[in-house]
């Protein structure tokens, strides 16, 4: 693996899940893997577990982790090639880049949307400038499209938590919210859910909030959320906003809130959410703090995606 930044970069994605759940069963035996390597967390904006779990992860394997937030403790980054830098923007990101390739082994960046401009979000420019222009792995925290640490960890959730001889059903759910929020959870999930291919796989959302098909291509999907969710074994919950007249706003309709009763039609369905969650918004208590709760598991099961894609990094860089 030479970067980590969606699902295309995994070649064998059933692979990657055991390493990261022989990692869970003993954190600490490829703790000279990474000796005297550093890693660099970038973040443009906030972070809980995407910032703890790596750092965790990348200590297990023997690096030191450096955060770096760039939108409180540095210069502003201008990524527009070819800018006239007479605003508010200090340093281009193709001087920066190069010099953070020389003080890191690994480089992991965390960006967000505007919500604004869907070309201009889904270009992915900030994280491919990193790419480009920093000479060494660079591993997404999260992207303006894609979360693929969270996915992987949904994955190996699924896995850990499924024993049945068959398919899951998995159900990808949208809930309501105070505030418009990206798609790159539900973008993420559906991309590597469908990469996977070992599930039968549902999205549910109310009319005007499809996803591109780049990510939804092979899921079957419907405005139905009750027909959706009959018989599913997972059930995963996530907002996002509109994608074709974008990042809107058209719903927030309440009945689309997953309960214990809703709950009811499901196979005794486990309940996933990436959280922060909104709670009785997005889910409500009973549902988070009842038994098909897997939300603590799978924010624990961050620091075992995370190890995964750092030793492999590693060990193909050698």
């Amino acid at each position: 693996m030479q970067n980590f930044l969606s699902v295309h970069d995994v070649t064998d994605i059933d692979g990657l899940m055991g390493s990261a759940l022989a990692y869970k069963a003993n954190p600490l035996k490829d703790q000279a893997l990474g000796a005297g390597k550093r890693i660099g967390l970038l973040f443009l904006n906030p972070s809980l577990r995407t910032r703890l779990s790596t750092q965790v992860a990348a200590r297990n394997l023997g690096m030191e982790p450096i955060v770096f937030n760039v939108d409180k403790e540095g210069w502003a980054l201008e990524f527009e090639e070819g800018a006239i830098m007479s605003g508010s923007t200090v340093e281009h990101v193709k001087d920066a880049a190069p010099v953070l390739g020389q003080y890191f082994d690994v480089l992991c960046i965390r960006t967000f949307p505007s919500l604004k401009n869907r070309d201009d979000d889904y270009s992915e420019l900030y994280i491919k400038q990193f790419v480009q222009h920093a000479g060494v792995p660079v591993v997404s925290l999260e992207s303006a499209t894609l979360h693929p640490l969270q996915s992987l960890t949904d994955l190996i959730t699924i896995k850990e938590s499924f024993t049945q001889k068959r398919r899951p059903k998995i159900v990808l759910t949208w809930a309501p919210h105070v505030k418009p929020l990206p798609q790159c959870v539900a973008n993420s999930f559906a991309q590597w859910v469908n990469a996977w291919g070992e599930s039968d796989f549902v999205i549910t959302h109310p009319e005007d909030y499809e996803l591109s098909e780049e990510f939804t291509q092979g899921a079957t999907i419907t405005h139905d959320q009750d027909a959706a969710l009959k018989d599913a074994d997972f059930v995963y919950v996530k907002n996002w906003s509109t994608f074709n007249d974008y990042g809107k706003i058209y719903s927030n309709d309440p009945d689309w809130m997953l309960t214990e009763d809703k709950l009811k039609l499901t196979n005794n369905a486990r309940v996933m959410h990436c959280l922060p969650v909104r709670r009785n918004v997005e889910l409500s208590d009973e549902v988070l703090d009842g038994p098909h709760s897997l939300v603590t598991r799978e924010a624990g099961n961050r620091v075992w995606a995370a190890q995964a894609v750092l030793a492999d990094i590693l060990k193909t860089r050698g």
